[in-house]
């Protein structure tokens, strides 16, 4: 049998290690290393060739030797680069095993008599040490192979059919023992290893075929709305001039009553632009009442809350203070204990906008007006926009997933399901549809996307605003986003155990039991976050070691640029950015199958609610100029104080930049060891010149390795 060799072939060059097999239809095996001629041309070898030739081959080689030199000047320098950011974090840094302790703060369990946090830790633990052990297996096998490299064992996995040949496992060897110990390595690889390890990426890639395919036919979707321009249309009158308009007592306008609330919990650096947006929404006064939901622990953060409200109390604004004494439920139990007050009975609908977020003055005028008439709608949901989305690198990531997010998956599914996940802010709901639907529960911590299953399935319909922007922004620290993922990830996991019995008993359409169960929950919430790190961060680095089993070219290379390329549609402006955005998807992978996995086993850290930190980027100037842009939607409400506001917008900018300079760059310990482990695989995938699988496996080590770092937080000058 003739396998492919890197030189060429010639007949029975260099040391042969021959392999005598039982199989009566294959007697012998003859594998041979190259041989020096392979490397050094010899004096009687194109002899006159190389005479016509030398002066164009001294050209070549000089070529080559000036671009060599190049190369090795780069990559010197990004070495030296990389060694001196280690040693800043290593120095400055902590690992992500003591965030515990830094956060024990701002976490809340949801179940206080739960004792899975012991048991959390110790799964953590075991992932860690289990991702250790495969490094350093992974290293030794390094070796093993560059030896086996040098001792003539140079075939290519497509042409490695020893299936063919190991039938049976006795075998005469002739050979040295390091030869005999690699046959047998070869043998094992063969026989035990390679089949269940393609039988796994073959699953994987049906899996991976079956997510783009819904990733396409969303963007086919988007597309036709586009085309057809087709959007929601309120049959309700949109009146800009509010104090003009009768108020509610004019029927031919639209002015119900109007609950808006702002659940906060230490948001000392965002709670005065928040609080300032809401009151200045045009709506007439008497008819919307604002509840500041305050569940902050601390003293000073609380007095601070309390002293704005007052001053636009002042001001004229119906606006009320709240503060638990037990915080339970964290986000959940707070809209529900807000809910339960009696004054909620004259209301007929609830806004939500978290801290950090500042609708536009006319958000009620275009978003209430779609309630109008269709006692079938239960919520009205607008899309975020980002005032740091172009800060640092991270940002600019999660700006393209985001839009991605509600420029295709919110808006098709609302256009075609009327259904899709409440955001859990900037949404309006009808009071009469959260009732029927059983109210918040704090049984998960997606509060959110628990209510909107729960109303789907009392038949109530959902309508997204694409064009209805309520600005927001973005974590700036992978410290933060990766604590966010963890929850937005754990929570569908939780809840699809929950819902699941219900879904099934519901009286909804065949369909929309469908939609739910296999589109919603499995599909984009299990299987997405499931094959990305078993595909890309197990599978292909063990296709390196184990070449007998193939992950095609165009699974680790075409079609995930291909979906990252649709995934990019909605913000076209990050069209640089494709390859990082491909790579660190690929990379959040880790902590999203994480949390995967403790929501749909409920292990501890299911449980755990960590609030992301704010820095405050959605400043007071943003306000200043809607304030000047257009003042006749001031009128009737009251007007902040733009000295202090700004003045307060510098004392915050300082207070940022002493928090920067005390800042402790975290060092994540299962990024960087997996970082290594990629980087391993694409030494080895050297050896077999797969020249895809390297790139892939070199490009997705420096992006693992820049997140451990926490790298890719650092800010955009």
């Amino acid at each position: 049998m003739a396998f492919q060799w890197w030189g060429e072939k010639e007949s029975h060059r260099g040391t042969p290690v021959i392999v005598k097999m039982e199989n009566p239809n294959y007697s012998m095996v003859e594998i041979e290393s190259p041989s020096e001629e392979d490397v050094f041309l010899t004096p009687n070898r194109n002899a006159k060739g190389r005479g016509k030739n030398a002066k164009q081959l001294t050209w070549v080689l000089l070529l080559k030797a000036h671009k060599a030199v190049g190369c090795l000047t780069s990559i010197g320098s990004a070495t030296f680069s990389l060694i001196s950011a280690i040693k800043r974090r290593v120095h400055s840094g902590r690992t992500d095993s003591e965030e515990d302790d830094d956060d024990s703060n701002n976490i809340q369990e949801i179940d206080s008599e739960n004792e899975n946090g012991g048991t959390s830790k110790t799964v953590k633990t075991r992932f860690y040490s289990f991702i250790k052990l495969f490094l350093w297996f992974s290293v030794i096998l390094l070796g093993f192979e560059i030896a086996a490299y040098f001792n003539g064992w140079q075939f290519e996995a497509p042409y490695l059919n020893f299936q063919q040949h190991f039938h049976l496992p006795s075998f005469e060897f002739q050979g040295g023992l390091f030869d005999f110990v690699y046959s047998r390595w070869v043998f094992i690889r063969v026989e035990y290893l390679a089949p269940p390890l393609q039988f796994l990426a073959n699953a994987c890639i049906v899996l991976f075929l079956i997510q783009s395919v819904d990733r396409l036919v969303l963007c086919l979707g988007c597309f036709w709305i586009k085309f057809k321009k087709i959007k929601p249309i309120p049959k309700g009158e949109i009146v800009l001039d509010v104090e003009s308009s009768g108020g509610s007592t004019d029927k031919s306008n639209y002015f119900p009553m109007v609950l808006v609330q702002i659940p906060m919990c230490n948001e000392k650096e965002v709670y005065q632009q928040s609080i300032g947006a809401v009151c200045n929404l045009d709506w007439p006064k008497s008819n919307m009442l604002i509840q500041v939901l305050d569940d902050s622990d601390d003293p000073i953060t609380q007095l601070l809350i309390k002293e704005e409200v007052q001053k636009w109390q002042q001001e004229g604004a119906h606006i009320v203070y709240r503060h638990r004494v037990l915080r339970d439920g964290y986000k959940a139990g707070n809209l529900k204990s807000a809910m339960n007050c009696s004054y909620v009975k004259d209301y007929e609908f609830v806004v939500i906008f978290d801290a950090d977020f500042q609708p536009n003055p006319d958000f009620l005028m275009r978003t209430v007006p779609h309630f109008k008439d269709n006692d079938e709608i239960a919520l009205v949901q607008a899309r975020w926009s980002f005032v740091n989305k172009d800060e640092n690198l991270l940002t600019r990531l999660q700006y393209i997933n985001l839009s991605f997010h509600f420029e295709v998956e919110q808006q098709v599914n609302g256009i075609f399901l009327n259904f899709f996940g409440f955001n859990g802010t900037a949404g309006v709901w009808r009071i009469k549809a959260l009732e029927e639907s059983g109210g918040w529960l704090e049984r998960t911590t997606v509060e959110d996307m628990d209510i909107a299953v729960r109303a789907h399935l009392h038949g109530w319909k959902f309508v997204f605003l694409n064009d209805v922007e309520c600005q927001c922004e973005l974590p700036e620290s992978y410290e933060a986003y990766r604590k966010q993922q963890h929850r937005w990830h754990s929570g569908p996991m939780q809840l699809f155990r929950l819902c699941l019995p219900d879904i099934i008993r519901s009286k909804i359409s065949v369909g929309k039991k469908a939609n739910l169960i296999f589109l919603f929950f499995l599909l984009r919430k299990l299987i997405l976050p499931f094959y990305s790190f078993t595909l890309f961060c197990i599978i292909l680095p063990m296709t390196m070691f184990i070449p007998e089993a193939e992950l095609p070219s165009w699974v680790v290379c075409y079609i995930p640029a291909t979906m990252s390329f649709l995934n990019i549609l909605p913000s076209p402006k990050s069209f640089p950015f494709i390859v990082p955005y491909l790579l660190f998807e690929n990379t959040m992978s880790v902590t999203k199958f994480n949390a995967m996995i403790s929501g749909l086993f409920q292990l501890g850290s299911a449980y755990e609610w960590v609030v992301t930190k704010k820095s405050g980027r959605s400043s007071e100037g943003d306000l200043v100029s809607l304030i000047e842009k257009d003042p006749k939607h001031t009128r009737g409400v009251s007007v902040p104080n733009l000295d202090e506001m700004e003045k307060e917008e510098v004392r915050q900018k300082q207070q940022r930049v002493s928090e920067k300079k005390k800042k402790h760059n975290r060092i994540y310990t299962k990024e960087l060891a997996l970082a290594f482990l990629l980087l391993t695989a694409s030494a080895r995938s050297l050896l077999s010149a797969q020249g895809i699988h390297f790139y892939f496996l070199l490009f997705q080590g420096i992006s693992f390795l820049m997140v451990g770092l926490d790298l890719i937080g650092e800010q955009v000058e």
